[in-house]
């Protein structure tokens, strides 16, 4: 079924069409016309209301948020030739953030990020609560599928050449990215807080502290302590639910806006054509009148 949509939110007309219209006229909804009788603009049942009051809505909020522009370049930018499945591993890096976003939120209304009582409330989520165990499954194994995600995503990056001028800057932008994903990663491991997830963030920590200049501090920084406990896992809960998250969905945003701006790199096996050669001018010999038939004879009217 197709919905009617505002003109601001249509797909642009080719250059010349018109878009229906007659040069400078006026949208629809703005020209001077007879009021039309219900029956006339449509069949008149509930449904047909339903989708010109969800139309008017559309249409209200564009106007006041001015998102046509950037619907457009995202919805109808131009891909290269020769895509293919590969420039579909951001899109799905993408997605799996979103479902641990969902899950995540879901997860902390149940989770007491406590060390008494951590590994109780998890406990309850996978046990007592409807269909618990199924949303922490999600979360916790969305982990990885996200981090496998944005590997293949980066290196598919990497061997296609789209880190070359002018795309640079979303080169950075997506290794930022990489670190955020395996920090939250790290922070929610010790979430559960058993005995796997507590000896892992010691040993993880450690590997943190053994860095040049800003490893120790960094290290103790995390632990908030002299040793991992109620403060440590206070704070990997704050980074793993608001900084690193906020900080993700920033860069994403501006890693898209780049994408939509800069385009899309063609496959590398797929060479711009040579420009066609100009043809080789041949000298020609003019007649004693100018003309290039030699025989003298006046050009003809």
């Amino acid at each position: 079924m197709k919905l009617p949509l505002p003109a601001a939110l249509r797909k642009p007309g080719k250059p010349g069409s018109g878009n229906g219209r007659g040069n400078g006229a006026a949208p629809a909804d703005l020209r001077r016309e007879a009021p039309v009788a219900p029956s006339e603009r449509g069949d008149g049942s509930p449904m047909e209301g339903v989708k010109e009051a969800g139309a008017d809505v559309v249409g209200w909020i564009d106007q006041r948020t001015a998102a046509t522009g950037f619907l457009t370049g995202m919805l109808y930018r131009k891909v290269p030739k020769g895509t293919n499945w590969f420039y579909t591993l951001g899109s799905a890096t993408l997605f799996a953030f979103v479902v641990q976003a969902v899950t995540g939120v879901f997860l902390a209304m149940y989770y007491t990020p406590s060390a008494t009582q951590a590994y109780g409330s998890i406990s309850h989520i996978n046990n007592d609560v409807f269909l618990g165990q199924f949303v922490h499954g999600m979360h916790k194994w969305g982990a990885s599928v996200m981090i496998i995600l944005i590997f293949v995503h980066m290196a598919r990056t990497f061997f296609f050449g789209a880190y070359k001028y002018p795309r640079e800057l979303n080169w950075v932008i997506g290794v930022v990215l990489l670190i955020l994903t395996l920090v939250m990663g790290l922070t929610g491991y010790l979430l559960p807080f058993d005995q796997r997830s507590f000896w892992a963030t010691i040993v993880a920590n450690n590997i943190t502290g053994s860095g040049p200049v800003m490893g120790p501090y960094l290290a103790d920084f995390l632990r908030g302590g002299p040793e991992i406990g109620a403060i440590t896992l206070s704070r990997f809960y704050a980074l793993h639910m608001l900084i690193i998250p906020g900080a993700i969905i920033a860069l994403i945003g501006a890693h898209l806006y780049l994408v939509v701006k800069l385009g899309t790199t063609a496959p590398p096996w797929l060479r711009a054509t040579d420009p066609k050669a100009a043809a080789p001018v041949v000298p020609v010999e003019a007649g004693a009148n100018g003309d290039a038939g030699g025989d003298g004879a006046a050009p003809r009217a």
